[in-house]
């Protein structure tokens, strides 16, 4: 018997499925798809949208990228503007006037809000689970992380992220830290430049790497970085089996998914110092240590081929021995999806819990 692993996470151009769309879903090695602002036109097509997902395949997982800040796909018709996580870092680092502890005590319980307003906004559409918390650290000269990291500090960062880690769990949702093992302390951007962070092992694993040995028990899945860090490993952290094997497995304890990040930016495709296919940089990253690859915006270029081919060339692999699929890696997957009925929009409007969450946010 065959072992089942559906490890491509793909998109669609537009705000329904088309049958292009319905074959490339279908396909047993798609896994799940991200969506954007581009698939967005309200909550009622949302809905409808995810709800055309899962009658293609009830186990594809529905993934968004949906943070808060400039990071927030979907803005109207009821879903909240969520802050950036900046936002709370700053809560947490502001000045006590009275007890001291208070404001840090009162930032975490407003991660946990954010986190639970997030996750359950979502869910109520049929979106299953957000990129989300990002544990980079705020060194101050990416563009690309800037307000999109709660702090500097490795310990305000990771007890943050854990609250909203909790809100997250209590809306049924998962979490996904990102970007292993820290994409803050480089100005480049990985979407257009190859970043390289010219830091020791040592310094990184005592500073940026620290929250995901902190929060390896809790974290249900980690996407790591299209960063180099020449001092540990020629190849980014998401090519690289000793980051995602060596390092984030077997150093830091972490047992969740790895997902890749999206395997059209410019940072995923040079592989030792030569320009792969989105095929070839898909079977390296899962050979390195990923479970789920991501391959996004492809649906709108060329009537989608690029994502026919990287499932094509995916299959022979396969077919070759080239690359062999993974039963604990599909186990992962499995593991991200919600495991609680989703709720009722109207009904989340008027409950209790949601109600209070909105007013603890920033």
């Amino acid at each position: 018997m065959s072992i089942m692993h559906a490890p491509l996470i793909i998109d669609v151009a537009g705000l329904s499925l088309t049958d292009t769309d319905r074959q490339r879903l279908a396909h047993p090695l798609v896994g799940g798809i991200i969506l954007f602002g581009r698939n967005w036109q309200d909550r009622a097509q949302l809905t409808q949208l995810c709800r055309e997902i899962k009658q293609v395949r009830a186990d594809l997982l529905i993934a968004v990228d949906h943070e808060g800040g400039r990071v927030q796909r979907f803005r109207t018709d009821g879903f909240t503007h969520l802050p950036p996580m900046h936002a709370l870092g700053d809560a947490w680092l502001r000045t006590d006037t009275g007890q001291p502890g208070a404001n840090a005590l009162a930032a975490s319980n407003a991660a946990a809000a954010a986190g639970y307003v997030l996750g359950a906004e979502l869910r109520a559409c049929g979106v299953d689970f957000s990129f989300t918390p990002v544990l980079d650290l705020d060194h101050g000269g990416s563009t690309v992380i800037g307000d999109r990291a709660f702090a500097r500090d490795a310990r305000v960062t990771t007890a943050l992220a854990q609250s909203l880690m909790h809100g997250l769990r209590m809306s049924g949702m998962g979490n996904c830290g990102k970007h292993f093992p820290g994409h803050g302390f480089v100005k480049a951007d990985s979407h257009t430049d190859i970043p390289v962070d010219k830091r020791s092992l040592k310094t990184i694993l005592a500073e940026d790497a620290a929250p995901y040995g902190w929060l390896s028990a809790t974290l249900d899945a980690v996407m790591p970085a299209h960063v180099i860090y020449p001092k540990v490993d020629s190849r980014p952290a998401g090519f690289s089996s000793r980051w995602l094997n060596a390092i984030l497995r077997q150093r830091l304890g972490f047992d969740g998914a790895i997902f890749s990040d999206d395997l059209s930016m410019a940072g995923a495709r040079l592989i030792d110092g030569r320009t792969v296919s989105y095929t070839e940089a898909a079977q390296v990253a899962l050979r390195a240590g990923c479970d789920l690859v991501l391959l996004c915006n492809q649906s709108v270029a060329d009537g989608g081929e690029p994502i026919d081919e990287l499932i094509e060339g995916l299959s022979k692999a396969q077919i070759q021995g080239v690359w062999q699929p993974s039963e604990a890696s599909e186990q992962r997957r499995l593991s991200l999806l919600p495991a609680t009925p989703a709720p009722d929009w109207d009904e989340l409007m008027v409950s209790p819990r949601y109600m209070r969450a909105l007013s603890l946010l920033p």
